[in-house]
């Protein structure tokens, strides 16, 4: 054999190799160092010694023991709520003729496309103290505490939660109900018998994802929770009113165990959902009954026209002068004065697209190097790359001013930088993108990787010609993904952000504050077009090349 017919061969090891250790190496540095730099402060006392005194402080700490009491009632009672909910509307899409289906589909994406505060924010103008419910009708509702927070929570989660057990119910085959047909099982029989027990661990997916998204979430408790403390919030009260670090960590621990276990069990029973499928299932069919429809499109479309008019009165209110005294209609909320102007929409927009590209470059070499090594190496790295899932945005940001607040260090350079702020976004949806990638890189055949090796094409020609052209909109898509979520977080953030940088979802939390509503709206009225933007033209970009791609695999 020639040393020529050895390059290729010796080219893609080095090319798989540097696949894998870069983005590794990157999972370290902004994953899995600041977690440990945020475990040794929680050992940090505030005189700077070291002990367990941050942590024997928690039992006489009684707001800090009622804001886990709160977080745990507000975390559970909404991941009940939506387990039903999600059921009853995933039902509806996936087993009934209803009627307005795709319109369904739409308006469980806008609560995705939006901050999560923007569900308190919208519930505060419907239903607060100068919300149109008081304003038309004269009741008094008080909708700070517990009772906005739930109802915030359940319109944010409720989407995600709907998603997963859609997927469950589409799993299903038909084959079973059919076969209960001809034994003569009763309808409410196939329910209970093969719908339930098919749809068990979908219903257990979404509901630690729910728990998990819920008792890590910033947004809505910032805005609508008034005096109900939860551990989100404390967490930002430790850290930047009083400046306790140590505190302030060890609230984060707390927050991230939760997390950890309910992502842990969210995975396993995720894998027995769809480990249950079989070769050749016929999807299920569903027949028009008009009772069932009807009763399942009236839960449907209460919840649809719920997630529309708290989206479509922050809309409105960013149109209005003065809400809600003078409802005239103005475009000066736009011309927004404070926070900084525009420019923390200007910076979100830059943190984006840096943390998409950055994103797409680390995500796509380790699917490639991921997929072209085997063994134990390729369980390392599959363990690696799906951490991030379980670490709260909060819990990782504050990791972060450890992490890189250290002059002593090269990484204190980051520091301040929007590169920091789009760096963390991404590790913040690391998991993600990285499982879309993995599975757009599986969809590549090998056997044309090999045939292009063959004829003695290069590693260039490996990926120009077998990988690109089937993982387009794979890419495409993570690009578009990462790019729509750094738009809308916030507890990712929060704590990363200064006065000369700031971004656009923070800035909303602080015109609310400030009193300014109908800015903080129209504030967020931009986002929401900028991402329906990015989304229809990830839409757009898609339609183009799939048929592409399409050509070059026949």
């Amino acid at each position: 054999m020639t040393p020529a017919s050895l390059m290729p061969r010796n080219a893609e090891q080095w090319l798989v190799t540097a696949c894998v250790v870069f983005p590794t190496l990157g999972l370290i540095i902004f994953v899995a160092y600041p977690l440990t730099t945020i475990f040794w402060q929680s050992f940090t006392l505030i005189d700077g010694s070291m002990g367990l005194d941050n942590y024997v402080a928690i039992t006489s700490t009684p707001g800090l023991l009622r804001a886990g009491w709160n977080s745990l009632v507000v975390s559970v009672s909404t991941t009940l709520f939506c387990v039903v909910a999600g059921f009853a509307i995933a039902y509806s899409l996936e087993r009934t003729c209803m009627p307005g289906k795709r319109a369904l589909r739409i308006v469980l994406l806008l609560p995705l496309l939006a901050p999560s505060l923007v569900q308190g924010l919208g519930l505060l103008f419907i239903l607060g103290r100068n919300g149109l419910v008081h304003q038309w009708t004269g009741w008094d509702i008080n909708v700070y505490g517990y009772s906005g927070l739930l109802m915030s929570d359940i319109f944010y989660a409720l989407p995600q939660a709907v998603m997963i057990i859609q997927a469950a119910l589409r799993n299903s085959d038909a084959r079973y109900y059919d076969a209960a047909s001809v034994m003569g099982a009763t309808g409410w029989r196939k329910f209970f018998d093969i719908t339930l027990p098919n749809a068990k661990f979908g219903l257990l997916s979404a509901g630690f994802v729910v728990f998990t998204i819920t008792i890590t979430d910033f947004g809505n408790a910032a805005v609508i929770a008034g005096d109900y403390r939860v551990l989100a919030t404390e967490i930002f009260s430790q850290v930047s009113g009083q400046q306790n670090f140590g505190m302030g960590s060890v609230v984060g621990i707390i927050l991230l165990l939760p997390s950890l276990v309910s992502v842990y069990i969210e995975r396993v029973s995720s894998q027995k959902q769809f480990g249950t499928a079989s070769e050749g299932q016929i999807p299920v069919r569903p027949a028009p009954v008009f009772k069932r429809d009807a009763i399942f499109a009236a839960i449907s479309y209460f919840f649809m026209f719920c997630i529309v008019a708290i989206i479509a009165v922050v809309i409105f209110a960013s149109f209005v002068k003065l809400w809600p005294y003078n409802m005239s209609f103005t475009l000066k909320n736009f011309d927004v004065q404070v926070s900084g102007g525009y420019q923390p929409i200007w910076t979100t927009l830059y943190v984006s697209f840096i943390a998409a590209i950055i994103g797409v470059v680390l995500l796509f070499s380790l699917a490639y190097g991921a997929k072209h090594v085997s063994g134990s190496i390729s369980k390392a790295i599959y363990l690696i790359a799906v951490l991030p899932v379980g670490v709260p945005g909060l819990v990782l940001g504050l990791s972060y001013i450890f992490a890189f607040n250290n002059p002593s260090t090269p990484l204190y350079l980051l520091y301040g930088t929007a590169i920091l702020i789009a760096l963390c976004n991404f590790y913040h949806y690391h998991t993600q993108g990285f499982l879309t990638m993995m599975t757009g890189m599986r969809a590549v055949p090998q056997a044309l990787e090999e045939v292009i090796n063959c004829l003695g094409g290069s590693v260039r020609r490996v990926l120009t010609d077998a990988v690109l052209p089937f993982i387009a909109p794979t890419v495409l898509s993570v690009f578009f993904f990462l790019f729509m979520r750094s738009m809308v977080t916030l507890s990712a953030v929060i704590f990363l952000v200064t006065p000369q940088l700031d971004l656009a979802s923070v800035s909303v939390m602080h015109l609310n504050e400030a009193g300014f509503v109908s800015q903080a709206a129209a504030f967020s009225t931009i986002i929401i077009a900028v991402v329906v933007t990015a989304m229809l033209l990830m839409h757009l970009f898609l339609a183009r090349i799939t048929p592409k791609t399409g050509m070059k695999e026949s």
